[in-house]
Order: C-alpha cells, then structure tokens, then sequence
C-alpha cells in the first residue's frame, strides 16, 4: 500500500455520501506498498480500507478483483469485502482515479515470520487456490513472462545504478527462462503477491488474507514460489530450509502437487524471483515526487535469484 494521490476530507466526505457507512471521523494515508493509494477510513460505524488504484492495475481488471474477494469469502476464506454502495455497486470515483472500499480485518502481518507463520501460509495458499477453482472470471497475467521482458525494456541500462552488470544478468535470465518456462502446469486463481505485508495474524493464527490486485489466472505451483521467496529468507538473504519445508508440506496436506510441478520449483522460484526483481527496480528507479511511498530495495532479489540458480531440485528447498 501507498499514498500517490491526496484525498481532501470534503471530497471524501462526498464520496461516503453513497455508502451507508456513517459519517466521516478520520482518515489517514497508508504508506506501506507501492501499488495504489490506500488510506484507513474510521466513520461511525466503523474502521475500513478505501483504495484509489494507480499505476499497474487496469480499471477493466477492478471488477474481477472484487468479484474474487466476494467468491473466496463465501468459500470460507477470511479477507476483506468490498464495501456496496446505495446503489449496489463496489466501484466508485474519487479524486479522479478509480476507488473501491473493502471491511477491515483485525490483525497485524509478521515482519519476522516464524515457521509457525510460514506453515499456517502455506495452508492457507493451498485453501485459497482450491478455493478460486471454481471462479468464474478470467485474467491474464500482465506481469508473466511476456511482462518481465517489457518491464526490463524500461529500466534498459538503469539497473546498473543499482548494481554493476544487472542488466546483463537479467537479459540472460530472461533468455533462460524462455527457453525452459513450463507451459503445462495445473492454471488457476493465483494471489500472485501474498507477501507478510498481504497475511494477517492473530498471535500465531493467521486471520485473514488481503490486497488481491495482483490476483489473475496463471501457474498454482508459481504462486506457491512467490510465496517462498517472500517468507522464507532471512534478513541475512539466507534461505531458511526449515521455513520452506514448513511451508511446502503444508500446502502439499491441502492441495498435492502434481510431479511436473514438483519438478518445476526451481524454475518457478527463478521466474518469482525475477519478477518482484523488476518490478522493485521499475519503482525503485522511477518514484513520483512527493509520493508517501517506500519503494522496496531490489538487490534483495537479485540476492534470491542468485540463490535459486544455483538449485538442483525441489529437494534443496527441503522436500522430498
């Protein structure tokens, strides 16, 4: 979450207008994120997450993700819904962009994840994903294999400024991950961004999932990667082999992967790697002036992606 664009209360206050939320109290930017602006709305009947959505995310794409909280919620997922107006509907204009409200969750997200935490993850992941099989929108991946290569095509020598011969190494990576990307994999619903940031917890129970504006319909096992690089590294850029098990044996108790996609681990931790790689270099190296935003440091995956270049199999992240 981020703030790019500055919300005056008397608009606001107009836009709530079409809710049955109550008054406004307060509000306040969320600085956390790079996608969209993000403020927490407190009125009298309650606290909730108002979104206005910037940059990546299409405005076609908006009802597929709404749809999506709505869906997994009434199968059994625990994450926001968005808010209806009078009128019914969950999509809204607000300062010129887009804008949408969706329930608060109770929690807090971990910045130092536990096995615990990684392990209740990795069932959750494998609910969700049964969870969307039956979903019945579609969207494409913009930020699959085909997006990494435009996405490098914007940087272009930048990314040496963040290190020497990046942009080489990437190009190369690129290359290798064409060539061997697998094709065949079981598709479904993906969160696509299920970082600590994105997970809730209650002490150690996890209690809700949030931020779907990446989700779309791709590879379950690459999901499944993302996840791993998000979770189970420590602050050192170490892989930690029992996080990762944690993790991968308890998706695996919830939704058994196929033996393609245990063969594909590796190739699917590279893709992952490479993917939040560029864009925190796209960000990193183009931050709007005067945005409350924190862009995130990318050499933390170029680290990863070295890492899991040198993996021969599933086996090195700690399974069978």
């Amino acid at each position: 979450m981020a703030v790019y664009t500055d919300v005056a209360s008397e608009d606001l206050e107009r836009f709530l207008a079409a809710y049955d939320v109550g008054d406004l109290l307060s509000y306040k930017g969320i600085a956390e994120g790079v996608e969209n602006s993000n403020f927490l709305v407190n009125t009298r009947r309650g606290h909730f997450i108002l979104t206005l959505y910037e940059k990546r995310v299409a405005a076609e794409d908006l009802p597929f993700f709404l749809a999506l909280m709505e869906h997994l919620a009434r199968r059994g997922i625990t994450c926001p819904q968005p808010v209806r107006s009078r009128l019914g509907e969950t999509l809204g204009t607000l300062a010129g962009r887009p804008a949408a409200m969706v329930t608060f969750l109770d929690g807090m997200w971990i910045r130092r994840p536990s096995v615990v935490h990684c392990t209740a993850l990795g069932a959750a992941l494998a609910k969700l994903h049964l969870a969307g099989a039956d979903f019945a929108f579609t969207r494409r991946n913009a930020l699959a294999l085909d997006g990494w290569r435009a996405l490098h095509a914007t940087i272009g020598a930048r990314a040496d400024e963040v290190h020497p011969g990046l942009g080489d190494d990437i190009a190369r990576e690129l290359d290798h991950l064409k060539r061997h990307w697998p094709r065949d994999l079981p598709q479904g619903v993906i969160h696509a961004d299920l970082f600590p940031d994105n997970v809730f917890f209650l002490a150690d129970r996890l209690s809700g999932l949030i931020d779907f504006y990446f989700a779309c319909i791709d590879t379950l096992a690459y999901d499944v990667m993302i996840c791993l690089n998000a979770w189970c590294f420590e602050q050192d850029h170490a892989y930690n082999v029992t996080k990762g098990r944690g993790l991968l044996q308890a998706y695996m108790q919830v939704r058994k992967l196929t033996p393609a996609e245990h063969d594909a681990l590796p190739l699917l931790a590279r893709g992952a790697a490479l993917r939040f790689l560029l864009t925190r270099l796209v960000d990193w190296l183009n931050v709007p002036p005067g945005a409350l935003v924190k862009p995130k440091d990318p050499q933390e995956y170029r680290r990863k992606l070295r890492f899991h270049q040198t993996i021969a199999s599933a086996r090195d992240y700690g399974i069978a």
